[in-house]
């Protein structure tokens, strides 16, 4: 009974502190922008130039016992990756709504199941979900600036042929350009516009937006000024490949299609399938966690469902 209570506590606690967090985030937005933008400007322009006693940790999360243990990984790994998916959270918002999934999914599988320990290892899959939703966005935003970036080139091969210059092309791509293609020539215009030279505001773009399209532009304006040429030219042809690669993979998303859909079928079927049998007959299908046996067949599928998941996507995954 103390393990209900204690698991019950456990879930309405980090949803509390979940909630309390995403409406302290919705609050000081704007407040915290200006903060942010006030110390860029005001802060050196590397870290070591700041004397070693006056460092201070980076603080990525309002509940203050979270910024140590998240400043001892890789943070600014997840704040690119919540940047690239136009995600407005920090790191420790990700990690509360991952944790709040996995204590509500374990509240939920212990009052049905009363095992404590196989509760919490079948609610560890609910773990990744946010990153997953992340990720999700994050490809979906890049696949919209793969479709939209030879029409940004159209626009600035246009440019400078009527006698504009690069910056020029680039700051008209960014005001008439809707979506993250605009927005990300709009931050490099500024970033121009602030005292960054073009080489290191192209690769910033570049790290940004880590598409091969991308790179392929980036590395065409680079060597275009260091050999000089015809720029307009240059990225035409850039545009045309950039159209033809994203019209390519349009085709084997529509060949591996079928591929898709059956690794989705197959990886839900079981799940779906288990749930069934647990709605029409419980007792019969409990003996997969209740009994010593039952939970060794359970982990043993567990491993070999997501094997097999790994498997499809590595066959129809693609790269062009």
């Amino acid at each position: 009974m103390w393990l209900t209570i204690a698991a019950v506590f456990l879930g309405v606690f980090t949803i509390s502190v979940l909630v309390i967090t995403a409406k302290t985030d919705r609050r000081s937005k704007k407040v915290q922008a200006r903060l942010s933008a006030l110390e860029a400007q005001s802060a050196p322009r590397s870290d070591e130039q700041l004397p070693a006693d006056i460092r201070r940790e980076e603080r990525v999360s309002r509940i203050a016992w979270m910024n140590p243990w998240l400043n001892k990984i890789n943070v600014a790994a997840f704040q690119m990756l919540l940047y690239q998916a136009d995600v407005k959270s920090s790191p420790g918002t990700l990690v509360m709504v991952s944790l709040a999934a996995w204590a509500g999914a374990g509240c939920v599988l212990y009052l049905r199941t009363q095992e404590a320990l196989t509760s919490l290892a079948l609610s560890a899959a609910a773990l990744p979900l946010p990153l997953a939703y992340v990720l999700r966005k994050r490809a979906k935003r890049f696949l919209e600036f793969e479709q939209k970036l030879p029409e940004a080139l159209d626009m600035m091969v246009s440019a400078l042929r009527v006698g504009h210059g690069l910056i020029t092309a680039i700051h008209s791509v960014g005001q008439e350009v809707a979506g993250p293609v605009g927005r990300e020539f709009r931050k490099c215009f500024d970033e121009q516009t602030f005292g960054i030279d073009l080489r290191t505001a192209m690769l910033n773009l570049a790290g940004r937006v880590p598409v091969q399209d991308v790179r392929i532009f980036v590395a065409a304006v680079l060597i275009q000024k260091e050999s000089g040429g015809n720029l307009a030219e240059v990225l035409e042809k850039v545009a045309v490949t950039t159209r033809q690669r994203f019209r390519m993979k349009k085709q084997i998303m529509v060949h591996t299609a079928q591929g898709r859909a059956t690794g989705w079928v197959l990886s839900l079927l079981p799940v779906v399938l288990g749930l069934a049998m647990y709605a029409v007959h419980p007792e019969g299908i409990s003996v997969l966690w209740t009994r010593p046996i039952g939970r060794k067949i359970l982990r043993a599928a567990i491993v070999m469902e997501a094997v097999g998941s790994f498997a499809i996507r590595k066959i129809v995954q693609i790269r062009v």
